[in-house]
């Protein structure tokens, strides 16, 4: 058993070995980015420019013990002091892109700091949403619907972890159908052929149903009002189509659209139905507009008829209340209720004729009256 435990042992410690050498190799690569591996007077423990091994003649000691690295830099005349200030601007350029760095190679820092900025860039533009007065966000989290967001500002999870569609949900939108130039020919309950033009309006309730419910909603809201128009007009006649019923047939296809939406689960709101024409199929038109005119007269001639009609009850009824308040009279004194009523028909006859009545004994019984009158008319001419 210990002599099987043994090269267990020890190819266990060679493979941690081995990933431990692996993981300090990635980590010292890390830091090689953001050290500075140049000191003031070239790279620490680094020979000269041209690659060559330092020498340790010609060189002091540090305060250490320590060889004292040689000046690499031809700018700077030897045995000649450099400033602290002069070091720090030639670290700054070497840093920076300057005469200091690699060669045809950009410069490690500048890299990082690049990544590190797309990167700031990308989390902010796919973190924070601004939602519009009016609109709803829906949000989407790999691909699944998780959230919906209202107006202002929000924030989720950076792309492609989250998505968000911004969806109008106020803007009333508006389908045509049966326009000018096309028959939509529907079948009424009295078995007549009319053709309908009509539009309907309607706006996004719940963005999110919209979105993963249906499929092309705009064909499913035309299918759905032109089913809901079919159904109610097959329950009027040509008259209540063309007619004043109108808009109960926009209130009962409304509603019928609503519910047949709603079992569908389209999160759509249907506003309103408006017909613009209610007109009979083209090919007997002019012989309809022939009946409706002939209708109408004849409808002309009723109300007519109903207006006389209506004219002579009145005027019977005001006769008879005239006779009711003379029989009154009549019943409190009968004579002189009848001398009365003589003398106002007598007086209502005579008044129209020319008339003499002479009711004297030993008179003419016939006096050219009129004739004197006329003379007497003819003297103060003269």
């Amino acid at each position: 058993m210990l002599g099987l435990r043994l090269p267990l042992f020890f190819v266990a410690g060679r493979s941690y070995t081995g990933v431990m050498n692996i993981f300090l190799g990635w980590g010292g690569r890390v830091r090689g980015l953001f050290a500075d591996t140049k000191g003031p007077w070239g790279p620490s423990g680094g020979g000269g420019d041209d690659g060559e091994p330092p020498s340790d003649e010609g060189q002091g000691s540090g305060p250490w013990g320590e060889p004292e690295p040689r000046r690499r830099r031809a700018g700077i005349a030897s045995g000649g002091n450099v400033t602290s200030f002069d070091e720090l601007f030639r670290r700054s350029r070497a840093r920076f892109g300057g005469d200091g760095g690699f060669p045809g190679r950009p410069n490690r820092s500048l890299i990082v700091w690049g990544v590190i900025a797309l990167i700031a860039v990308w989390l902010i533009f796919t973190s924070f949403h601004v939602i519009s007065p009016g609109q709803n966000g829906v949000v989407t989290r790999f691909g699944r619907y998780s959230s919906t967001l209202g107006p202002g500002v929000s924030m989720t999870f950076p792309s492609p972890i989250d998505r968000v569609t911004k969806i109008d949900v106020e803007n009333i939108r508006s389908e045509d159908l049966g326009s000018t130039g096309t028959e939509d020919l529907m079948l009424t309950g009295d078995q007549n052929l009319i053709d309908i033009a009509y539009s309907v309006r309607w706006n996004i309730h719940t963005p999110e149903l919209y979105l993963f419910q249906m499929a092309e909603p705009d064909q499913t809201i035309k299918d759905v009002a032109e089913s809901a128009m079919r159904s109610v007009v097959s329950q009027v006649t040509l008259e209540d189509a063309m007619g004043d019923r109108r808009s109960d047939i926009e209130t009962q296809v409304t509603e019928r659209m609503q519910r047949i939406l709603d079992g569908y689960r389209s999160g759509i709101q249907v506003q309103g139905i408006a017909i613009r024409e209610a007109d009979p199929p083209a090919t007997v038109n002019d012989a309809f507009k022939q009946v409706t005119a002939a209708q109408q007269d004849a409808q002309t001639y009723i109300n007519n008829a109903n207006a006389y009609s209506l004219q002579l009850r009145q005027r019977a009824q005001g006769e008879a209340t005239a006779f009711d308040k003379v029989y009154e009279q009549y019943r409190l004194a009968p004579d002189v209720t009848k001398r009365r009523m003589y003398y106002e028909t007598m007086e209502q006859v005579l008044s129209k004729v020319d008339k003499t009545i002479i009711e004297a004994p030993g008179v003419t019984p016939y006096l050219p009256l009129t004739e004197v009158q006329k003379g007497a008319r003819r003297e103060p001419q003269q």
